[in-house]
């Protein structure tokens, strides 16, 4: 470590994310990515002519973004706040909603990002325990002050919660702000993106990279009312105005103005989904239910870590968390047909082997 690192810096522990190597070729289940190329609406968009255009700086304010993403969910664009990545809108909303007599509530097991914000920027969490059966009870968090939020469906476990739970706990305090991370909702949960209108302490944030097949252009986006957007764009403003490059641009407002696409990409990957789930409950696997792209699941006949392991071994990669509650389980990606097979015949096998 650098003899100039600052104290503060020294003492974060960063979000680790999923492997990304470089060894060899992997069946890649381990970062919830999706199996399919973009839109070709997006190929189309992205041109020669736009990609001399890079020397120029991007819109800071994502203006044909913004207004393609409203559109789509017949909002306004002041109702839109776009994104490097949800990632990025996230930090954004936890530097704008989260300070100074204003703490932030978030699950034991969710997403591990929100952790590291907390500590970036120095601000105090409450951790609320799931359920026994990993569900999120909003009654946990009625009593809270401060901002909440939410994943939901959640990571890693995939378990969602209900429209009308989320509207429970927007009601029961207007005066604070609830963030719901839509980033699988896509897959088979309910979006709280309809109550943005009767809710002006709800902010919904969404991502491209899973259901709409943008990962590596990392497009994500706010939606919430007038007055959220603005405190997330005071934040922008004052870390990273051009935020979202050019191309990006292009390819999100392609990509979200190509519905069919999308609906035939999200409905196949649901489709896989089940059909894994219960390829995995036959061999014997607890399989947690899911409404993402993913699934959580254990065998009672080796642990999580050893099957990750294994699994890795034989070329295939998914996601082992090292933290109580969840040691014994593997996330798991839901890739094409093609990589499903591939994966039940190989935890076929093992099982057998045991």
């Amino acid at each position: 470590m650098s003899r100039f690192i600052s104290k503060e810096a020294d003492a974060l522990a960063p979000y680790t994310p999923g492997e990304q190597p470089q060894d060899q070729q992997y069946i890649k289940l381990n970062t919830n990515e999706s199996p399919f190329p973009p839109s070709p609406k997006v190929m189309k968009a992205l041109t020669r002519a736009e990609v001399l255009k890079l020397n120029l700086y991007s819109d800071p304010t994502c203006a044909a973004l913004n207004a393609a993403i409203a559109k789509h969910f017949e909002l306004q664009p002041e109702n839109v706040l776009s994104g490097n990545g949800s990632d990025e809108v996230l930090a954004f909303a936890f530097r704008a909603f989260c300070g100074e007599g204003k703490g932030v509530a978030f699950a034991d097991i969710t997403y591990g990002f929100y952790k590291s914000q907390v500590a970036l920027f120095g601000l105090e969490a409450t951790r609320i325990p799931l359920r026994e059966d990993f569900t999120l009870n909003v009654d946990d968090y009625m009593d809270f002050p401060g901002t909440i939020v939410i994943a939901n469906p959640n990571a890693p476990t995939g378990i969602a919660v209900p429209r009308t739970d989320i509207q429970r706990l927007l009601e029961a305090n207007p005066d604070r702000v609830v963030i719901v991370d839509e980033a699988y909702v896509d897959f088979g949960a309910e979006s709280c993106v309809p109550m943005i209108f009767r809710y002006d302490n709800l902010l919904v944030v969404q991502t491209m990279s899973k259901s709409r097949s943008l990962a590596g252009g990392r497009v994500g986006y706010a939606l919430g009312s007038p007055a959220l957007i603005e405190a997330l764009n005071r934040v922008k403003y004052s870390f990273h105005p051009y935020n979202v490059n050019r191309l990006s641009m292009l390819a999100g407002a392609a990509a979200v103005e190509d519905d069919a696409y999308f609906q035939k990409c999200t409905a196949a990957v649901a489709g896989n989904r089940e059909w894994t789930r219960k390829e995995l409950e036959a061999l014997g696997f607890t399989v947690l239910p899911s409404s993402a792209n993913f699934l959580f699941a254990k065998s009672d006949s080796i642990p999580g870590g050893e099957l990750y392991r294994r699994l890795k071994e034989n070329g295939i990669l998914v996601r082992w968390f090292d933290a109580d509650r969840i040691r014994d389980y593997v996330r798991i990606t839901i890739g094409s047909l093609e990589q499903m097979v591939a994966l039940v015949d190989q935890l076929d096998q093992m099982m057998q082997e045991l």
